[in-house]
C-alpha cells in the first residue's frame, strides 16, 4: 500500500477522500456529528485536525457485524428496526496528533459502519464518522495503521439552532419543585421559594442549587413520579410548536436548569433528540448520590456557555432561546432573539428585558416570523 495514501474529511461537504499522491482514487459519502465540531469528553461532536489509524478491527467479518466496545456481539441486517447509532461492519479506530485532539483515542473516535445509511452526506453521528456498510469495508482494505488523516473544520454557516427552556415552558411544573414534594410540605414551600427567587433574578442561581439538593436527595422513585409528571404536563400547543420548528430546518435543543435524565423522556416524546441539562445521579440501591456540580446550567450565565459551545460547534445561521426565567433571558447578548414566554409564570423582569413576549404556544404565526427574523416586535402573544 503506497506510503503517500491518505485521508480527507471534510465535515463540510461529509465527505471522505482516498488521496494517492495528489489524487483523489475514491471517494465517499459520510456523517459527522449532528452536534458538530468539538474536542471536549462526552459531547458526542467530531474532533478536527490531524489524526493516524491506530487499528484497524473486524477484518474477516460479515457486513452489519455489530461491534460493542471493538468486539463482534451480533449481526445487523438492513431493515432491522433497531434504535441507537450503531457500530457496524469494521472499525477504523483514530488516534489524534495535535495538542487538541489528543483525548481521541480516549473518546473512542471511530470511522466505522452504521446502521443509519438513510442519513449519510447529512450530520447525524455521536461524533463518529460512518459509513455505508459496503464502503465501510472497501475503505478498511484500502488503508493500514498509520494511515494518516485530516478531519478539516467547517467552515459553511448551515443550520437554525432553536434552544427551549423545560420548566414552565414546555411543561407546566417546575420538575425540582416536584422533587421537593416527596420531602413534606416544610421542604417544599422553602424550595418553592428558592426557585422563584433563582428565576426572577433575585439570588444567584449558584447559591441556590445546592441548597435546594441538600435539602431534597431524590430518589430513584421518587423520579421516576417526575418524569412521568413531565410528560403529562405538556404546555398545549408545544408538541406541535415543536414539530413545526422541526419541519422549517430548526435544529432544537432543550436547555435547561433541571435534570437530564428526567427531563429525556419528555425530549422523547417530542422527537428532540438533544438536551443540554444537570446530571443526576443515583446509587445501585436507587438512593440520592449526587449531581453535576459544576455543569453550565446550575449557574448563573451558564446557558450562554453551553450556546456558545454549540454555535463554535456547527456555525449556524440563526439562534433562537424561548424561555421564562432570568437565565433564560441572560443569553440575549449569545442569540439573535430571546423570546419570553408568560404562559405558565410571567415574571415582569423577563417579560420587560425580552424581544418578544409569548403567553400561548398555540399562536404561532407571528412567532414563526419572529424566529425567522422577518418581524421583531415585542407584542403579546
Amino acid at each position: 500500500m503506497s506510503p503517500s495514501r491518505r485521508l480527507v474529511v471534510s465535515i463540510d461537504d461529509q465527505e471522505l477522500n482516498v488521496i494517492e499522491g495528489d489524487q483523489c482514487i475514491r471517494r465517499f459519502d459520510i456523517s459527522t456529528a449532528a452536534k458538530g465540531m468539538g474536542f471536549q469528553l462526552d459531547t458526542y461532536r467530531t474532533p478536527t485536525g490531524r489524526f493516524r489509524i491506530s487499528e484497524k478491527i473486524g477484518d474477516g467479518e460479515p457486513a452489519g457485524t455489530i461491534f460493542k466496545m471493538r468486539l463482534p456481539v451480533g449481526q445487523w441486517n438492513p431493515g432491522d428496526a433497531i434504535e441507537g447509532d450503531l457500530v457496524l461492519s469494521r472499525i477504523l479506530r483514530l488516534e489524534g496528533l495535535d495538542a487538541e485532539n489528543a483525548n481521541t483515542l480516549e473518546r473512542n473516535i471511530y470511522i466505522h459502519g452504521t446502521n443509519q445509511e438513510d442519513n449519510l452526506g447529512q450530520t447525524a453521528s455521536s461524533g463518529c464518522i460512518r459509513l455505508g456498510n459496503e464502503e465501510m469495508i472497501e475503505l478498511f482494505g484500502l488503508v493500514s495503521e498509520g494511515t494518516e488523516l485530516e478531519i478539516q473544520p467547517a467552515t459553511q454557516r448551515r443550520g437554525k439552532l432553536l434552544f427551549i427552556d423545560c420548566d414552565s415552558t414546555l411543561s407546566t411544573i417546575e420538575g425540582i419543585d416536584e422533587l421537593a414534594h416527596a420531602r413534606g410540605d416544610e421542604v417544599f414551600s422553602k424550595v418553592v421559594e428558592l426557585t422563584h427567587a433563582a428565576m426572577n433574578g433575585e439570588v444567584p442561581i449558584t447559591e441556590v442549587f445546592p441548597r435546594r439538593m441538600e435539602m431534597i436527595r431524590p430518589d430513584r422513585e421518587v423520579c421516576d413520579v417526575v418524569k412521568n409528571r413531565y410528560m403529562n404536563t405538556l404546555v398545549p400547543g408545544v408538541a406541535d410548536f415543536v414539530r413545526e420548528a422541526k419541519e422549517e430546518g430548526w435544529l432544537v435543543v432543550i436547555l435547561s436548569g433541571g435534570f437530564a435524565p428526567l427531563i429525556k423522556p419528555l425530549a422523547k416524546q417530542l422527537g428532540v433528540a438533544h438536551v443540554e441539562a444537570v446530571p443526576l445521579y443515583l446509587n445501585e440501591d436507587g438512593t440520592y448520590k449526587g449531581y453535576g456540580e459544576d455543569y453550565p446550567t446550575t449557574r448563573n450565565l451558564g446557558k450562554n456557555e453551553v450556546i456558545r459551545e454549540w454555535k463554535h460547534a456547527i456555525l449556524p445561521e440563526r439562534v433562537v432561546m424561548i424561555g421564562d426565567g432570568i437565565s433564560d433571558m441572560e443569553t440575549k447578548p449569545d442569540v439573535d432573539v430571546f423570546i419570553g414566554f408568560g404562559g405558565v409564570v410571567a415574571r415582569p423582569k423577563v417579560k420587560e428585558g425580552c424581544d418578544y413576549w409569548l403567553t400561548d404556544m398555540n399562536d404561532r404565526s407571528a412567532l414563526m416570523a419572529v424566529m425567522s427574523g422577518e418581524e421583531i416586535d415585542s407584542g403579546m402573544a
